[in-house]
C-alpha cells in the first residue's frame, strides 16, 4: 500500500487582507524620496507597466519614461508581430466578449518578425525612455541578443511560471537561465515566482531582478483553469525573505518586483510595504488615454491555442497617463496620481525612501474595506467605484 497523503494547509493573504499601520514618526511629503532602482535603471516613480498588448507600446512606453516610470513592451506581441498594429488593436476591442477568444487565437498565430523587434526597439530608445523587454522562455535566448544589439537596456524571461528544474517529454533542453544570465550583454529579470524557495533558485542564476505573482491579474483566468496561484501579499513577503536571505550570504541585493493584483495607489503602497522594490501594474495604466488597449485589457495567456488563460476585461478611459501617474487627481478612488499617493503614504509611516518603507508595520486587516464604508458599498461611491 502506498504512504497516506495528506495536506497541511497554510492561510495566504491578498493586499485587501492587510493594512499599513501610521508611525509616531511623519514626515513632509516633500523630503521623501520614492525613487528605485531596478536592473540597473533608476525609476523616479516604482512603477513598470505590465508587457500586455493592452499596457505597453512603444507610445506608451515613452511616456512613462517620461514621467518617471517604466514599461515592458512584450517581443511577442502584436507590436512585433504587425507592421500596423493600431488596426489589430481596434479589432480586439471591438470584437463580441463571445468571439474575442477565438479572434485572439488567430491574431497571434501571426509570426514574430526580428525586423519589427529592432524596429519597435529603436523607437523607444529614441524617446529617451528606458527600454524594457520581455519574451518566453523558449525564445528568450535568441531574442535577447536581438534586443541587446537593438539597443534594449533590460531583458525580462516572463511566463506564467519559472522554474529552473524544467523536464520536457521529448528532451528538449529547457532554458538554462544562469547562462543567459551571464552571456547577456544586458541585464536580465526573471518573472514570475510565488513562493520563496522559487525565488530563492532564481536568484542564484544571477538574474537582476525577480517578479512576483500568478494569477492575480486583472485579465489573468489562471486560478480558475489551472487552480494555481498564491495571494499577493504572502507571496511577495516569502520572496522579500528569500531575497533578504540572500543578500546576507552574498552582499548582493536583487529588487523585488509585485507583479499583479494591483488596482488602486494603496494596494502599491501595501505592496512596497510588504517588502517589493517596484510595482509592475497593468489595468491600472491600461485606463489612460494614451493606452494601446482603447478601454480593454487582456491577458497574454489569452490567445494560447490549447488552453486560453486570459480575459479580455473592459477598463474604460479615465485620465491621461501623466494624470495616473503625477496627478493631480479629481478622483477620490485612488486610480490617479499613483507618485501623489506614493508619497504621501510613506510621509505618513514616517519612511523617508523605499528601503525605509520595507520597515513599516504590515497588519492583517480583514476588515479594511468594509469597515464604516457601508454608504460607500451601497452607493458604489470611494473605495467601490
Amino acid at each position: 500500500m502506498s504512504a497516506a497523503t495528506s495536506q497541511r494547509f497554510i492561510r495566504s493573504y491578498g493586499f485587501d487582507e492587510i493594512a499599513l499601520v501610521p508611525s509616531e514618526i511623519t514626515l513632509d511629503p516633500e523630503i521623501v524620496d520614492i525613487s528605485t532602482t531596478v536592473a540597473g535603471i533608476k525609476l523616479e516613480i516604482p512603477i513598470i507597466g505590465s508587457a500586455m498588448d493592452s499596457v505597453v507600446s512603444p507610445k506608451s512606453a515613452a511616456l512613462m519614461g517620461k514621467y518617471g516610470a517604466a514599461g515592458v513592451l512584450n517581443l511577442e506581441g502584436v507590436q512585433t508581430r504587425y507592421e500596423e498594429p493600431e488596426a489589430i488593436l481596434k479589432e480586439i476591442a471591438s470584437v463580441s466578449k463571445s468571439d474575442y477568444v477565438t479572434l485572439m487565437q488567430r491574431l497571434y498565430l501571426e509570426p514574430v518578425k526580428e525586423d519589427l523587434i529592432v524596429k519597435r526597439i529603436k523607437e523607444i530608445k529614441a524617446s529617451g525612455a528606458p527600454v524594457m523587454v520581455s519574451a518566453t522562455p523558449v525564445r528568450a535566448t535568441k531574442y535577447n541578443e536581438i534586443a541587446a544589439d537593438s539597443g534594449a537596456d533590460v531583458f525580462l524571461v516572463q511566463s506564467t511560471v519559472v522554474s529552473t528544474q524544467h523536464r520536457s517529454a521529448n528532451g528538449a533542453e529547457p532554458l538554462d537561465l544562469a547562462a543567459l544570465c551571464k552571456s547577456s550583454k544586458i541585464p536580465v529579470m526573471v518573472g514570475n515566482s510565488a513562493t520563496k524557495s522559487v525565488t530563492m533558485a532564481l536568484l542564484e542564476t544571477g538574474v537582476q531582478a525577480v517578479f512576483v505573482g500568478i494569477g492575480p491579474g486583472a485579465a489573468c483566468t489562471t486560478r480558475g483553469v489551472l487552480g494555481i496561484g498564491v495571494p499577493m501579499a504572502s507571496s511577495v513577503a516569502d520572496a522579500v525573505e528569500a531575497r533578504d536571505e540572500f543578500k546576507l550570504a552574498t552582499g548582493r541585493y536583487v529588487p523585488v518586483i509585485a507583479d499583479g493584483g494591483i488596482v488602486n495607489s494603496g494596494d502599491i503602497c501595501k505592496a512596497l510595504a510588504c517588502g517589493a522594490d517596484a510595482v509592475m501594474i497593468g489595468s491600472p495604466l491600461a485606463r489612460s488615454e494614451e493606452a494601446p488597449g482603447l478601454g480593454f485589457h487582456w491577458g497574454m495567456a489569452t490567445p494560447n491555442a490549447v488552453l486560453p488563460r486570459g480575459a479580455r476585461v473592459e477598463v474604460g478611459t479615465v485620465a491621461s497617463m501623466k494624470t495616473i501617474l503625477l496627478g493631480p487627481s479629481d478622483s477620490d478612488d485612488g486610480s490617479k496620481n499613483f507618485a501623489g499617493a506614493i508619497r504621501t503614504c510613506m510621509a505618513t509611516v514616517g519612511a523617508e525612501n523605499i528601503q525605509a518603507l520595507h520597515h513599516t508595520q504590515v497588519i492583517l486587516a480583514p476588515s479594511l474595506r468594509t469597515e464604516g464604508k457601508v454608504y460607500q458599498q451601497i452607493q458604489g461611491l470611494g473605495m467601490y467605484k
